[in-house]
């Protein structure tokens, strides 16, 4: 009760007084400093000696010094004033310049291979103090849990229906086509639904329990099922697999022209009519009206419609 108490008596406007004082060192430099009459400063000062208990300032020959304990004071009463200025400041705007924040972004490298190192470039040429951590997609880690704890700030992936108890913001969407070695049969043959269907696919791991994918989930859904015999949960390492082997890959058109030109693949169209694949960005509502999450927000939709163009 006693800490209480004494907490309640404290404001910030006595805090700024405690610091300003123990750095300038002298009550009338301080009330110029301040912008207030020296006897306000005095009568100031005498309170928080009340509250610390001990004297803060003394006099040593002709100029005044900070006692132990008030040396001890003015790092934290700094900490507390500037911990003060950003609480409102960051909530009603972002200056990218001069911000020192820390974004994180949760992302399958199965978008673009491109997309992530630029999301990452971006960021740090437009926000140079701020940092950025991308964070995998896994089955060890549950996204909707992490958003609503403010682990991680956006989403990025693929989802036939998005979750409708987060908010989402659609990037773009692709052709579902297949990528295949060029030494597979089906460059030569071409295939049909069932031919495809029981070729050997590989496919990414599950980001999380439980998920199947776009793919899967839509074959699910029309009573049908491919024959998966290879998962990977690199699945930018997944071309390299496909360009040596029989497997086929089943994903967006962007993603497999991207490695044409550098793997021995060649793309096929799907013999499966399925509906476009379709890429957002999610996040949560504690997150929704900060003006950091949405500059973070805006740079993921900017190089997200950039890609087509590169």
């Amino acid at each position: 009760m006693r800490d209480q108490a004494l907490f309640d008596r404290i404001d910030l406007h006595l805090i700024r007084v405690l610091h300003t004082v123990l750095t300038e060192r002298s009550v009338s430099r301080a009330a110029l400093r301040l912008g207030m009459h020296q006897p306000a400063v005095s009568a100031a000062l005498k309170r928080l000696r009340e509250l610390a208990g001990d004297p803060l300032l003394v006099r040593s020959g002709a100029a005044m010094v900070p006692t132990d304990a008030g040396l001890r004071m003015i790092e934290p009463s700094a900490s507390i004033l500037r911990a003060a200025e950003t609480l409102f400041s960051e909530a009603r705007g972002f200056d990218p310049q001069t911000a020192v924040h820390t974004f994180r972004v949760a992302a399958a490298d199965y978008l673009d291979p491109v997309f992530l190192p630029t999301v990452v470039a971006a960021v740090k040429a437009q926000a140079p103090a701020s940092r950025i951590e991308i964070h995998p997609l896994s089955a060890a880690s549950d996204y909707h849990d992490r958003l609503a704890q403010g682990e991680i700030d956006v989403v990025v992936g693929n989802w036939l229906k998005p979750p409708q108890d987060l908010h989402q913001g659609q990037l773009f969407d692709d052709q579902i086509v297949c990528m295949v070695s060029r030494d597979h049969p089906a460059v030569r043959r071409g295939w049909t639904a069932e031919s495809w269907l029981e070729a050997e696919h590989i496919a990414p791991t599950a980001t999380h329990p439980g998920a199947r994918g776009v793919i899967d989930e839509y074959l699910e859904e029309q009573g049908l099922a491919r024959n998966i015999t290879a998962r990977c949960a690199h699945f930018g390492l997944i071309p390299g697999m496909v360009a040596s082997s029989l497997l086929v890959l089943t994903t967006g058109r962007q993603f497999c022209e991207r490695f044409c030109e550098r793997l021995p693949v060649q793309i096929l169209e799907c013999p499966v009519a399925f509906p476009g694949l379709v890429y957002y960005q999610l996040w949560h509502e504690r997150t929704h009206q900060s003006a950091a999450a949405r500059w973070l927000r805006e740079r993921v939709r900017q190089v997200a419609a950039g890609l087509k163009s590169q």
